[in-house]
């Protein structure tokens, strides 16, 4: 029988490499087409790489913790039956059959991948009394396999390592250690990096590294738009089911002027610098644990409602651990709510590989000098990171200008929500 290879798929834009964090099979398993063979930390998501073909794991190639880039060879499988139909998928099918993880709280655990379902139905295990092994603790094949051929545990392990990550070190005589030329003391605790924070981390070092940060900021008089949602908010949930968000005429605001203003819709490619033709703004969504980003697709062609509607679903997928690959790729450019944190000026780090990040800061009452007399406005600071390789302070300065003189006309007269 034919002995096919399987390699690091790429799993997202820009993503050049991933990371084996476990491994599901072993040499010797039987497996099925699409049954997931090892979880992958790659700098965008977590997720189950699925098998190409039907067979027998005939050697894993790379090691838990090994990372290697898009193409390379991680296992190979002796392919079972006529190799004309077993044909490898494309691309596109791997990405739709990948399982995602892109959330560590509990709800994440909740999620399992096809193999995982079939095999506990089959057993009639329940999977919520099961302890995942996986990566944000997802339950793999293999924690199945353990409990089909050991039992269930009376007391959920998930519930030891809560405890356990919990306790704080015992003071004890023994004198501090280093990890990394960090001296630790007794009653400090150490908490494990997650592959998420470790990803992030990856990104946001990679940003600095590679692109020369450049920043300003404009204020803006934000007064009539206030008036204008606070008068059309109530209404909006009522028949929406949703919030009618300042956020989400910043947003628009800024898809307008990027199609006014292409250059800043643009990304860093070594020998030439590419004009994105969608306008596909990265939202930033915090979590407990983590910050993801996930993408309002063509925004300059949806309404104010519409961008609510998604900030709303997306933002409740990143918290709830459903978001898809899909729905974090492909951003040209960033919006960052900072402004819901309190925050009045910040300093992005731009989201890789794109030329600029936006940070929307908080709206507070200030009084400001209008007509030569001192009236009490609602202003906003917008901050805004470059990427200095491809922008300048000129097209910058008036891409701003641009957004301030949309969101200062904004009202019931100018600007419909519809």
């Amino acid at each position: 029988m034919p002995i096919e290879k399987i390699t690091m798929p790429k799993l997202g834009e820009s993503v050049t490499e991933g990371t084996i964090s476990n491994w599901i099979v072993a040499v010797g398993d039987v497996i099925n087409k699409y049954d997931p063979l090892a979880e992958v930390m790659t700098d965008k998501v977590n997720a189950e790489i699925p098998s190409s073909f039907s067979g027998t794991i005939k050697e894993l190639i790379a090691e838990e913790g090994q990372t290697l880039e898009v193409g390379e060879v991680i296992c190979t499988i002796e392919v079972a039956g006529d190799r004309t139909q077993n044909e490898p998928p494309t691309e596109e099918e791997t990405i739709e059959k990948v399982a995602v993880s892109t959330n560590e709280d509990s709800s994440q655990k909740a999620r399992y991948s096809p193999a995982v379902l079939r095999l506990s139905q089959e057993a009639g295990i329940d999977l919520t009394l099961l302890t995942g092994t996986g990566a944000g603790g997802r339950i793999t094949r293999k924690d199945v396999q353990k409990a089909i051929s050991e039992g269930i545990p009376q007391v959920k392990a998930e519930e030891k390592a809560v405890t356990s990550a919990t306790v704080e070190k015992t003071p004890t005589n023994e004198p501090a250690v280093h990890r990394n030329s960090i001296q630790t003391k007794a009653g400090d605790k150490e908490l494990p990096i997650t592959g998420v924070r470790k990803a992030i981390a990856s990104n946001m070092v990679k940003s600095k590294h590679e692109i020369p940060h450049a920043w300003t900021m404009i204020e803006v008089d934000v007064t009539k738009l206030v008036q204008y949602r606070n008068k059309l908010k109530d209404s909006f949930k009522k028949e929406e089911g949703y919030n009618l968000t300042f956020f989400a005429f910043f947003v628009k605001a800024v898809a307008r002027a990027l199609k006014e203003f292409p250059e800043i819709n643009s990304t860093w490619a070594g020998d030439k610098i590419i004009h994105k033709k969608d306008i596909n703004i990265s939202i930033a969504v915090a979590t407990e644990g983590a910050l993801f980003v996930p993408v309002i697709k063509n925004a300059d062609e949806k309404s104010i409602k519409g961008i609510a509607r998604e900030i709303t679903e997306l933002a409740n997928k990143a918290r709830t651990g459903k978001l898809t690959i899909d729905e974090m790729q492909d951003g040209t450019f960033t919006v960052n709510n900072t402004g819901s944190f309190g925050s009045i000026q910040s300093m992005g780090i731009i989201n890789h590989p794109q030329a600029a990040i936006l940070q929307v800061e908080s709206i507070v009452k200030r009084p400001v000098i209008k007509d030569n007399m001192i009236a009490i406005s609602d202003m906003v600071n917008l901050c805004m990171s470059l990427d200095h390789r491809v922008l300048d302070g000129l097209v910058c300065g008036r891409f701003l200008q641009r957004i301030k003189q949309i969101l200062e006309t904004t009202s019931e007269e100018t600007t419909p929500i519809y």
